[in-house]
């Protein structure tokens, strides 16, 4: 009979470093995740995710750490038929002096709905006080969107938006599209399949990608923060680029740059991020999921070379019985034929 290990990747690599031991956002709060993140005026505003009470909430911050109270600014609708139960997973771009802002909208399966998860649409002069588009602005179509679109990140590209989005299950996607639109309100996918799916020879997201937020680079490449999951639902964040942000996508070789750490808040995995370049690197608020709470956590990458030329190959490296210090062997696997005795 032979042995085997399944690999669950361990803490943050390819430079990337937690800016504090803790989250920043959550605790008595409750369930605080899926947060945007822009800086304006020396202000630090996020929208994000408030599981609670299923909406989108607010606030603000002078340093990105020590986070004001927040305050709902996006609430579901119960007279709609896509919007019922929840709003969440909010994407924001700040454009000619208003606010728009695109999120999932989410019904969950009763005796009287369907399941389902559209892409809705809202503006604001202030950035919290919304009004909404009427309909979804991107509904599931196809195949592989199954029956949920959600999780959008959107930017400007000087004559047209951009989005990337996620698709799948309601609770699930697995896969990633993008769509083009010149107003923010009706949009055109940009090709018929996903453009970018799991890497199966990649353990730790065999399963899914999803949640991505994607910047456009002074070269115009563009680099993707994503979500991957393995079989058991264990996330951790990578990163990609492409040249035209569509196809060929390079993953970098220290992917997960950003996982779970044992014995700390984020033990569970490292979900959807918000990423923010400053003057001499990047900081990134990210889901944190542990014991009781799902909760917004910070971390940075001092310079701007992520690693993906990285000359030592995978920088997680492989199981050689050192247990490296970006390694935990989790659970070991017996493999072979059993056969009971009568």
């Amino acid at each position: 009979m032979e042995g085997g290990y399944k690999l669950k990747p361990r803490g943050m690599t390819a430079g990337w470093k937690p800016e504090k031991y803790g989250p920043v956002l959550g605790g008595a709060l409750g369930n605080c995740t899926d947060c945007h993140v822009i800086r304006e005026n020396g202000i630090y505003k996020m929208w994000f995710t408030w599981q609670p009470v299923r909406c989108i909430a607010y606030t603000e911050s002078q340093d990105g750490v020590d986070w004001e109270m927040p305050r709902l600014v996006l609430t579901p609708r119960y007279d709609s038929d896509w919007e019922i139960h929840e709003v969440s997973q909010p994407a924001v771009v700040h454009k000619d002096g208003i606010y728009h802002m695109w999120y999932t909208g989410r019904v969950y399966p009763t005796e009287i709905t369907a399941p389902r998860c559209c892409i809705g649409y809202a503006v604001s002069r202030d950035g919290i006080h919304w009004d909404k588009h009427e309909a979804p602005v991107l509904v599931p179509t196809t195949d592989w969107e199954n029956i949920a679109v959600m999780y959008p990140h959107v930017i400007w590209e000087g004559e047209s938006f951009r989005m990337w989005y996620s698709a799948g299950r309601i609770t699930e996607p697995n896969v990633i599209g993008a769509a083009a639109s010149r107003d923010g309100i009706h949009w055109e996918r940009i090709q018929d399949q996903p453009v970018f799916i799991p890497n199966k020879e990649k353990y730790w997201e065999s399963a899914r990608v999803l949640s991505c937020f994607v910047c456009r680079e002074e070269n115009g490449s563009y680099t993707m923060f994503y979500v991957g999951e393995d079989g058991d639902g264990v996330p951790g964040i990578g990163i990609a680029r492409s040249r035209d942000g569509v196809t060929d996508w390079q993953r970098n070789p220290a992917n997960p740059v950003i996982a779970g750490t044992d014995g700390y808040w984020d033990w569970r995995g490292a979900g959807k991020m918000s990423v923010h370049r400053t003057e001499d690197g990047y900081r990134v608020w990210y889901k944190g999921i542990g014991s009781r709470f799902e909760e917004i956590g910070i971390a940075y990458h001092q310079g701007f070379d992520l690693g993906f030329d990285y000359a030592g190959g995978d920088e997680r490296g492989v199981d050689d019985g050192t247990w490296e210090n970006n390694l935990y062997v989790r659970d070991k696997l017996l493999m072979g034929i059993y056969a009971v005795q009568d």
